[in-house]
């Protein structure tokens, strides 16, 4: 095995691997915790090809599960744009993908095509919304002005109150936003599958994915072997997949997601670290909140408080928090990768996912899922 490079000497290019197009998952799989599982020690190297079904039996009695409870919203919509110039209503769909929500009520909205909206329009959002670009049917059913546009084309919008809950007008409207690396429409069970059994806090506008494999019944077995669980909020936003734009990975700045860390979640972690119990996350947006947490309290551990994150974890951070973790399979280059490379180190994981590889795992949002301890 090659020796570890120094965080200085690391490129992006250095967390590339080869994958076959056909081992991203495009659906999940046909029962829920169904997949397969690898697990990874990190301390030896060694790899085993199990079950998730297995991870209450993999686990130790008396280990803490810490799961993000965001909830994904339809966040994909499509509009008809009123002009700038003449207040006419325009042909054509405009397609609106809700990124963030800041705290003033206005979105962050990526739109297309672009060039067609400017600040100051209109957008209407109707009842029975196709993709087909036809727009002028329906009752409207949210509207928006345009207020603002931003270096990478993302617009600002600002809604007019929905007609009751602008979250029950989305799921009336709303489509799923399935990551750019599956390619077809969203189906109507991506409503169930596309979300973690927990899910509980408006938000995200991707999934925290680790969570999809979760059911009630391996939550139920894993508090019967002693096992317990509780949660956090980070709302899970597009730079999740957003191109690195950089060479070298000390020049990584990552975007800033929200995230509530209860005061139930913060008096079990000090519980479990009173006690020297593991604390295991489910996600990477649960690694980065609980770390991002623990370097925010140093001497101390966390306290109960709200904030927001966009914490890089690379070959080289220490783990103050974070004792295990379950993950998906992620992208070549990106900065998840990278997080897990911090964690087990880099020339293991890359030999975990050549492995994962050659045993054809499914990868990404809907595949298969990886247990590091």
């Amino acid at each position: 095995m090659c020796a570890e490079k120094s965080t200085q000497e690391l490129l992006i290019s250095d967390f590339d691997f080869e994958l076959p197009e056909e081992l991203i998952a495009q659906k999940p799989p046909s029962v829920r915790g169904s997949s397969r599982m690898l697990h990874l020690d990190r301390n030896s190297g060694s790899l085993a090809d199990r079950q998730f079904a297995e991870l209450p039996e993999l686990l130790q009695p008396g280990d803490l599960l810490v799961l993000n409870n965001s909830r994904v919203i339809p966040a994909r919509l499509f509009a008809q744009r009123t002009n700038l110039r003449d207040r006419q209503p325009a042909t054509g769909a405009i397609e609106v993908l809700l990124a963030e929500l800041h705290s003033d009520g206005e979105w962050t909205a990526l739109v297309r095509p672009g060039r067609k909206v400017r600040v100051g329009d209109r957008l209407v959002f109707r009842d029975a919304a196709a993709t087909d670009g036809s727009q002028e049917s329906g009752q409207p059913v949210l509207e928006a002005e345009v207020v603002g546009a931003g270096e990478f084309g993302e617009r600002r919008l600002r809604f007019a109150d929905a007609q009751g809950d602008f979250f029950a007008a989305l799921d009336r409207i709303g489509h799923m936003p399935l990551p750019p690396y599956i390619h077809r429409s969203d189906a109507p069970d991506d409503r169930e599958r596309y979300q973690t059994v927990y899910a509980r806090e408006h938000g995200s506008v991707a999934a925290p994915t680790a969570g999809l494999h979760f059911t009630p019944q391996i939550l139920a077995a894993l508090a019967e072997r002693g096992i317990s669980h509780t949660f956090l909020t980070l709302h899970v936003g597009l730079g999740t997949f957003a191109p690195l734009r950089v060479e070298r990975v000390q020049e990584i700045r990552l975007h800033r997601e929200p995230y509530t860390l209860p005061e139930e979640t913060a008096e079990a972690l000090r519980s479990a670290r009173r006690d020297g119990r593991r604390i295991l996350a489910v996600g990477t947006t649960v690694v980065r909140t609980l770390e991002h947490c623990a370097m925010q309290a140093l001497p101390e551990l966390p306290k109960a408080h709200t904030g927001s994150t966009s914490i890089f974890l690379s070959p080289g951070h220490t783990f103050r928090l974070v004792d295990g973790m379950l993950t998906n399979f992620h992208l070549p280059q990106s900065s998840l990768l990278m997080l897990v490379s911090a964690f087990a180190g880099r020339e293991r994981v890359l030999a975990a996912y050549r492995h994962a590889v050659e045993q054809r795992y499914r990868f990404f949002s809907y595949g298969d899922c990886m247990l590091l301890t």
